[in-house]
């Protein structure tokens, strides 16, 4: 009788540890689970609206790194394993912690140590990669895509619809279409372009990802730092 309720209580911590534990419960479901994903998603951020939107939250707190006096313009925000359907995260806590010569080796594509702490936490641990390997992926998948050349030196405020931005990735990649890659806006301005990469890093569709696209009509590229400023007025 004591072994019985004994195994009963068990199940029942169980399943209160599963039901406040996210991260576990999807374990236990068999996702997020290290290494076992479809494909990658490439988040290249537009780092001029981050750093706007970063000025209107913080006031006169110190800014990010990619915020101060070097012009930035699309940086990468993160390397996500992902599967057909949604996506896994924190398969690890606590993670592995990085070593600081981890976080210099990716600050060249990815320019703030805050979020490379984030991205290895939520993405990288579940790569399936030690903290080198997964940050070796990231510059591999960086490298794979092209910046079309208009959007390289950006010295003033732009205005463009999501597809012309979807188009200009198109044709500056080849092998890229719009149905595996998705724009993001906030309410007026470019945040970041998405490109779904197998894990050999090379282009293809992702239907789930796509339909992330921005469906505003217009919305606006705040210049890189130093450059000529727009008024930037809500799009209907």
């Amino acid at each position: 009788m004591i072994s019985r309720c004994g195994s009963l209580f068990a199940v029942v911590l169980a399943v209160l540890f599963l039901s406040h534990n996210p991260a576990a419960l999807a374990q236990a479901e068999g996702r997020n689970q290290p290494g076992k994903f479809d494909f990658y998603v490439l988040a290249l951020s537009w780092s001029p609206t981050f750093c706007d939107g970063q000025r209107q939250r913080a006031g006169n707190r110190r800014p990010d790194p990619q915020c101060g006096a070097r012009p930035y313009a699309f940086v990468v925000h993160g390397l996500w394993p992902q599967y057909e359907h949604g996506y896994p995260s924190y398969c690890q806590v606590p993670a592995p912690r990085l070593d600081r010569a981890t976080v210099s080796s990716v600050l060249d594509v990815m320019p703030s140590p805050r979020l490379v702490f984030h991205e290895w936490d939520r993405h990288g641990t579940c790569s399936g990669m030690n903290a080198h390997d997964y940050f070796d992926a990231v510059h591999k998948a960086r490298a794979a895509v092209k910046i079309p050349a208009e959007f390289v030196a950006l010295s003033a405020a732009r205005t463009v619809t999501p597809a012309e931005v979807e188009d200009a990735f198109a044709k500056a990649n080849p092998g890229l279409s719009t149905n595996g890659m998705a724009v993001v806006c906030d309410s007026k301005r470019l945040r970041e372009v998405r490109v779904c990469l197998g894990k050999d890093f090379s282009f293809r569709d992702c239907a789930e990802v796509a339909r992330e696209t921005c469906r505003r009509g217009n919305i606006v590229m705040p210049p890189m730092r130093g450059g000529r400023q727009a008024e930037v007025a809500a799009q209907p």
